[in-house]
């Protein structure tokens, strides 16, 4: 289903200091796939924050990172390796306070899964940021999102967004309990498209942004029907959609 009823808000400051930005939540699957046809589509989503999951992790993989980064004029905040996978990207809007990568517990027989996180300004809004991709295994992926809200807990922020490879749908456990402490942006205020996996015929919401209570969602989904924006680029960046969110956060602590 898409829903488009008006364009999404750009990114801007608000006369009281409150910030108007733009979330990306984005699969890469380690750059195996086209990067250009992927640096086009995180282009023309203009975001002020970009929470990858499946970033590089082995060889060079900071210079694979950087380069990315360079190719949509962000710059790397945190993560990629050192997480995990998970890493966060930033516009010069963001005037970074802290970062940290944190580690999962790290269940025999499946894969290393991490967060990686960070307190940023915007404008006059301060921000926990959070990108996460969580286990394929049902009972991990559950712990681990209890693991993720406790993690947002600990940041000592008012207002925190959270965004990734969820790996679950909205029916299942994980994805409840993350919708059951925070704002699931997409049915508070769809916009664009609702499925992200597979790329080319997708079925299945199992990427997402979440906010903490206290940030407006002014819109939130695949933007699939965004200018500058193809199927063919969308087809060719890798094997997830894309979803974008465009958030007001309130001005102060």
């Amino acid at each position: 289903m898409v829903t488009m009823p008006m364009p999404l808000p750009d990114s801007r400051t608000e006369p009281d200091g409150s910030a108007v930005i733009r979330v990306l939540s984005y699969n890469v699957r380690s750059l195996r796939d086209d990067t250009e046809a992927l640096a086009r589509v995180i282009s023309a989503c203009a975001p002020d924050l970009v929470c990858v999951q499946e970033a590089p992790r082995f060889f060079r993989w900071r210079k694979a990172a950087a380069r990315l980064a360079a190719m949509t004029d962000l710059v790397m905040l945190s993560g990629g390796a050192t997480a995990a996978g998970p890493m966060l990207l930033c516009s010069l809007r963001a005037t970074v306070e802290r970062t940290e990568d944190v580690l999962l517990p790290l269940t025999p027989g499946q894969h290393r899964r991490g967060l990686a996180t960070a307190v940023v300004r915007i404008a006059g809004a301060r921000l926990g940021v959070v990108s996460c991709h969580l286990s394929l295994q049902r009972e991990e992926r559950r712990a681990q999102a209890g693991m993720l809200l406790d993690r947002v807990e600990a940041m000592g922020v008012r207002h925190a967004v959270v965004a990734g490879d969820l790996n679950d749908v909205p029916e299942g456990n994980a994805f409840r309990r993350l919708a059951g402490r925070l704002q699931d942006c997409r049915t508070v205020r769809p916009w664009g498209g609702e499925n992200t996996f597979p790329p080319d015929a997708p079925r299945k919401r199992i990427d997402a942004v979440f906010a903490t209570d206290g940030i407006e969602v002014l819109g939130c989904g695949v933007p699939a029907e965004l200018p500058g924006i193809t199927a063919t680029d969308l087809r060719a960046a890798t094997d997830h959609l894309p979803v974008l969110a465009a958030l007001r956060v309130p001005a102060g602590e």
